[in-house]
């Protein structure tokens, strides 16, 4: 059994599709495919039931998905530590960063860091809050990037960015003509196009209606989407509304494509998230300390 077999069984597992198991870690199906049925063969076990298309876990496979997790985890474990006796000359930095952050914040950190240290591999992968924060937990990433409030007991956090909500709509909407609206409006006037769960920017935005007094489900929800471009397009293309990062939709308002409407959200921060008991290799280090601007505050 080799590292690249196991980490390709973990990929399908976590995702129970083969084409999306290949593209996320950049090899082919067939490929893919192959390495599972070698892997099955060679061990006499059965992994995953086929089921037309579809694949899931036989319970042979959900206990083997545990230990190689864990498995994993070592692995990287020991080439964190390998990087760190060769300084930041060679190496890798796994991040998993929320879909918001990673598209319009991120990306110049992790250029500067490029520059400056060529020899550091960065390999980021996109998901949201809950994906991220698991990521860090299980070994998969050493550093990730979450937006708004978060606590799991096995990660710190540091803020480092904010970022506002704003509700958007199509110029033709009724909210496109600037009147002030209140919560009431939020829950009675329209439909909207939510991200999915999982997402900080729909917890957000669920968050700050339940302390204004509403629920979520009060909502007239009529789409619910897996990204930020695929909701600013919704609400472009129809009469629903949208909360969505001021960073994400910042083109779309001054292009007139969307409008602004008269409802304040509060701000929102911007986490780096580390696992508390694992080492923190001299790479992770060196993006953090670019991210962080010194005054903003640490939780441990």
């Amino acid at each position: 059994m080799t590292f690249e077999q196991l980490a390709i069984f973990v990929a399908v597992a976590e995702r129970e599709h083969l084409t999306r198991a290949a593209e996320a870690i950049r090899l082919t199906p067939s490929a893919v495919s192959a390495s599972i049925k070698n892997l099955e063969a060679f061990y006499g076990v059965e992994l995953f039931h086929r089921v037309g298309r579809r694949i899931e876990l036989t319970d042979i496979g959900r206990t083997f998905l545990v230990e190689a997790k864990a498995t994993l985890a070592r692995v990287r474990s020991a080439e964190l530590m390998l990087s760190e006796l060769g300084g930041l000359q060679r190496g890798k930095l796994s991040i998993y960063a929320s879909q918001t952050i990673a598209s319009y914040w991120l990306p110049p950190f992790l250029m500067r860091f490029h520059l400056d240290y060529p020899g550091i591999d960065l390999d980021l992968t996109i998901g949201n809050t809950r994906t991220v924060a698991e990521a860090v937990i299980e070994g998969e990433a050493e550093l990730g990037f979450v937006e708004g409030e978060f606590d799991a007991p096995a990660l710190s956090s540091r803020i480092v960015g904010r970022d506002a909500l704003v509700i958007v709509v199509a110029p033709e909407h009724d909210w496109a003509d600037g009147r002030p609206l209140s919560v009431e409006n939020l829950v009675a006037d329209t439909f909207w196009v939510m991200r999915e769960e999982g997402s900080g920017t729909r917890s957000e935005f669920e968050s700050s209606l339940a302390k204004l007094g509403r629920s979520p489900g009060e909502l007239q929800v009529a789409l619910v989407l897996p990204s930020n471009e695929a909701v600013l397009s919704a609400v472009r293309s129809g009469r629903c509304a949208a909360a969505i990062s001021s960073a994400a939709a910042g083109l779309y308002l001054q292009e007139g494509r969307l409008a602004k409407a008269a409802f304040d959200l509060p701000i929102r921060n911007f986490r780096l998230l580390r696992h508390k008991e694992r080492h923190a290799s001299k790479a992770a280090a060196t993006l953090e300390a670019m991210c962080v601007a010194p005054s903003l505050p640490s939780r441990a």
